[in-house]
């Protein structure tokens, strides 16, 4: 069995992706890339190819990680490798929620509505209000040391964000909005507005329930 490292450079994977650039190269040169190395009696490439054939005939929406592990020689760390780059592929080319009203935020705060401890999460959204992504800026007795500016709009400038939706829950389960809640909402949105991302809403979540205080027109 040839060894990788007996085959012209121009055939090799990285050497052929890195003058050519990932989309000249087929799914079995990827894979080899990402592995790294072949095992005992087969190189990389033709491990990859091994595994190709075997995603391609289980699927690679169901494959597990015990499938990989009947290929002869293929170990649990390489196994694990490639189902972590099918997961991660899955999840990139995820289509992302558009967040439209405060219910939608409600359900996505379904994690720590319940919660003992208040929760002060941010929902970056690009410029069609989709989701780039939601991000947990504080958890602890909501107050403007807590919530800074900072920690909020740092996340936001990294991700382009375009807007910025923020909530947090009530673990006493009250619906209404406290003066701390639009003390921390005015100082956002002053702030957002110099750095020219809007604070379009926050909501107060609770186990059944939300308030936003754009619908109550206090942002």
């Amino acid at each position: 069995m040839a060894r990788i490292k007996d085959l012209e450079k121009v055939d090799r994977p990285r050497e052929k992706m890195e003058k050519y650039g990932p989309d000249k190269l087929a799914d079995s040169e990827l894979l080899a890339v990402l592995l790294g190395s072949g095992i005992k009696g087969l190189n990389v490439l033709t491990l990859s190819k091994q595994i190709i054939k075997l995603i391609e005939k289980v699927g690679s929406e169901k494959i597990t990680l015990e499938d990989l592990l009947k290929e002869k020689g293929l170990g649990k760390a390489k196994a694990m490798q490639v189902i972590a780059a099918l997961e991660f592929g899955k999840r990139v080319n995820a289509p992302k929620p558009e967040i439209l009203t405060p219910d939608d935020v409600w359900k996505l705060c379904a994690d720590f509505r319940a919660s003992k401890k208040e929760h002060f999460v941010a929902f970056y959204l690009d410029t069609q209000n989709k989701l780039i992504e939601r991000q947990i800026i504080s958890i602890g007795t909501l107050n403007a040391s807590l919530v800074h500016p900072r920690e909020v709009f740092e996340p936001a400038v990294a991700l382009h964000a375009a807007s910025v939706i923020v909530a947090h829950n009530h673990p006493s389960q009250n619906i209404e909005e406290s003066a701390e809640d639009l003390a921390i909402t005015k100082r956002l949105s002053e702030s957002g507005k110099i750095l020219g991302i809007g604070i379009i809403d926050h909501v107060i979540v609770t186990a059944n329930s939300f308030t936003s205080l754009k619908d109550k027109s206090l942002i």
